[in-house]
């Protein structure tokens, strides 16, 4: 007998080509069958007119509550979202990743696997009062104490990450980077790297990220921006998707614009990854949240699977995780019920830009572990 069965909704898993009517069970924490007739339950929920689409990742938060002045809170940020997995992009160095991982991550329900930044002390100093760029002093980026932390986590680390701009750096250009791939290099993990305004500049940055490196904040608007004056795609960044580079969003407060999304999307470049880039400073606008930057590419024409692909399966795969991001069964037993809702919904970028738009993502339920816990 199975745990729980989700019965008759559109079932959406990029990786597995499966759009269709199905149930869905679940048991022993796991992923048991898709299919129909799948026998009997001790529990059963009816999908039917909802999506269900594998357990939702968002890429890109900061969820070191308590601890950190950005950090919002994990369970209630992703909880009524339906987000199953929580990425933490760095929020945590070395010198405070234990705290994080005893007070908030081993506590939380939701699954948090972080980034582990390369300046020691994390983000430690961007709030509703004041920012300072972590990776501006160089004094702070010590190789050898994000390495030894990598490793001393190994088990819980995904990435490296690292802040380059100039609110995230200051005026120290390029040099965080090169600290950052090292010790990326060495312990054998992505660098996620942040990118803001110059300097370095993009094309600087470009050149320097490797097969599965992530950049974030992909679709940001000028300057550093991916799009060209011709509202083409930029030479460096054609050049990274070829060789295996990772875009995500990260929208946050000031890292997503409609005008270069729509020419990205133009060109037929879509992002590998949307995320969110939640904080306390855009958890209340314009990112919000998960759900909301998902609507934003569905109301500019990416196709659902393609979003639901960007926010499952690829996430996962970026941060080398192959037990989640899809329904295949023996995996982790996560799943988001999602609805369509129609409607009229005003979309806000950073540039404070509104479109108008008649759809939008709104949670329905989730399974973790096998379980219901919306």
């Amino acid at each position: 007998m199975h745990d729980l069965v989700l019965k008759g909704g559109r079932v959406i898993d990029p990786e597995q080509n499966h759009d269709g009517i199905a149930d869905v069970a679940f048991a022993g924490g796991k992923i048991a069958a898709v299919g129909h007739d799948l026998g009997l339950a001790a529990e059963v929920r009816d999908a039917a007119g909802f999506l269900v689409v594998p357990g939702l990742i968002d890429l890109h938060t900061h969820v070191y509550w308590g601890g950190a002045s950005l950090g919002v809170d994990p369970d209630a940020y992703a909880k009524p979202c339906g987000i199953t997995t929580l990425i933490d992009a760095g929020t945590a160095g070395a010198g405070n990743i234990t705290g994080f991982r005893r007070h908030v991550i081993e506590r939380a329900e939701v699954r948090i696997r972080p980034f582990l930044h390369i300046a020691f002390p994390g983000i430690f100093a961007l709030s509703r009062y004041f920012a300072l760029g972590e990776s501006a002093d160089l004094r702070l980026l010590d190789p050898a104490a994000c390495r030894d932390a990598a490793r001393e986590h190994a088990d819980l680390i995904v990435g490296i990450k690292v802040r380059l701009g100039l609110s995230g750096s200051g005026l120290s250009g390029i040099a965080p980077m090169g600290i950052a791939l090292e010790v990326a290099e060495t312990v054998g993990l992505p660098l996620m790297t942040h990118l803001d305004n110059p300097p370095p500049s993009r094309p600087e940055v470009m050149q320097r990220l490797r097969p599965g490196d992530i950049l974030t904040h992909c679709f940001r608007p000028w300057p550093n921006a991916p799009v060209a004056p011709d509202a083409g795609v930029q030479a460096d960044v054609l050049a990274a998707r070829r060789r295996g580079v990772i875009f995500d969003i990260g929208h946050g407060k000031g890292s997503f614009g409609f005008a270069t999304a729509m020419a990205m999307l133009k060109q037929g470049f879509l992002p590998d990854v949307i995320s969110s880039d939640v904080h306390v400073l855009s958890i209340d606008g314009p990112a919000f949240n998960l759900l909301e930057t998902m609507s934003k590419f569905l109301h500019l024409g990416a196709p659902l699977s393609e979003v639901v692909r960007a926010s499952t399966i690829n996430p996962a795969c970026a941060v080398r995780l192959a037990d989640r991001g899809t329904l295949k069964p023996g995996l982790l037993g996560d799943a988001t019920i999602l609805e369509i809702e129609e409607g009229n919904f005003t979309f806000t970028d950073v540039l404070g830009e509104q479109q108008h738009g008649k759809k939008r993502f709104v949670c329905r339920g989730a399974v973790l572990g096998g379980r219901w816990w919306h």
